[in-house]
């Protein structure tokens, strides 16, 4: 039976969780900090001579414009910077997602970032790195050869996944270990998922989302320098308390992040309030 007394934490409460959280005035200020700290670390890597690598989401997206306008504005280069994505969805026969399909997260990516990006300033194309169903090997030798990731950056799911990590489906027996320890690989996504994500894609028809996708790994995520999640909408609300205030388990992943030396999560102020359960 689950611990339900975190969905009893308001107002600025919210702030003394397990892993830290961050509160900003609206989601717009919440994409704004994400693009800041994403632009900060890829300006100081550069003052210092040193490459930048990110683990970047599509979801949530907000913050590429503002991202865009920064690097844009400011004229800072790209060229020794490397984005890994976290995941991208599975068609209907199992392949990769066409870019040119509307949910391809690999089309949005540079939709809203990289085609809008100065091309003096644009990183090369063998730096814009996109999970496959074979390129695990790579993703891994980017990585080490970078010293690590710098920022992971994401948002959490309402099954409390980072990147597609669902927890442990039912009946699946898989270790502590072995969970955490998890690498970039083809994931059934939950019906939990498809719901939520099909309210923004197909006005709720669950049916038309995919059922399986490429993700990078807990792995990856967890030993990461440092992690920053964002969190803007309404059911956030439980999600953030299950994470940062519940009990560090494989069966709600963000939790995880309780045991990371250098994780936050940032929200939208309006999440600090919640409702009376009835």
């Amino acid at each position: 039976m689950i611990d339900k007394s975190f969905l009893d934490i308001k107002g600025e409460n919210i702030k003394k969780g397990k892993i830290p959280i961050d509160l900003f005035n609206n989601k717009e200020d919440t994409f704004l900090a994400m693009a800041k700290e994403m632009y900060e670390c890829i300006v100081n890597n550069n003052k210092n001579h040193k490459k930048t690598l990110f683990i970047c989401p599509l979801g949530p997206v907000g913050q590429y414009k503002y991202f865009v306008e920064l690097i844009n504005t400011n004229k800072i280069s790209l060229k020794n910077v490397t984005f890994i994505n976290m995941d991208e969805y599975l068609d209907e026969n199992n392949d990769i997602m066409p870019s040119s399909n509307p949910l391809s997260f690999k089309g949005i990516m540079y939709k809203l970032c990289y085609d809008k990006i100065d091309k003096n300033l644009i990183m090369d194309e063998s730096q814009r790195i996109f999970p496959t169903k074979d390129n695990s090997s790579l993703i891994d030798k980017v990585i080490f050869e970078h010293g690590g990731v710098d920022i992971c950056f994401g948002g959490i799911g309402i099954t409390g996944h980072m990147a597609f990590n669902e927890p442990p489906f039912e009946n699946e027996d898989i270790s502590y270990e072995d969970f955490i320890n998890s690498t970039t690989r083809v994931q059934k996504i939950s019906e939990e998922t498809r719901v939520v994500n099909s309210m923004d894609e197909y006005n709720g028809a669950y049916y038309l989302m995919p059922k399986y996708c490429v993700t990078i790994g807990l792995k990856q995520i967890l030993n990461s320098k440092k992690v920053r999640l964002y969190c803007f909408r309404d059911w956030h609300k439980s999600v953030i308390r299950r994470a940062s205030f519940g009990p560090c388990s494989i069966d709600f992943p963000a939790s995880l992040l309780q045991k990371h030396n250098d994780a936050r999560i940032g929200v939208a102020k309006e999440l600090a309030k919640y409702k009376e359960l009835l």
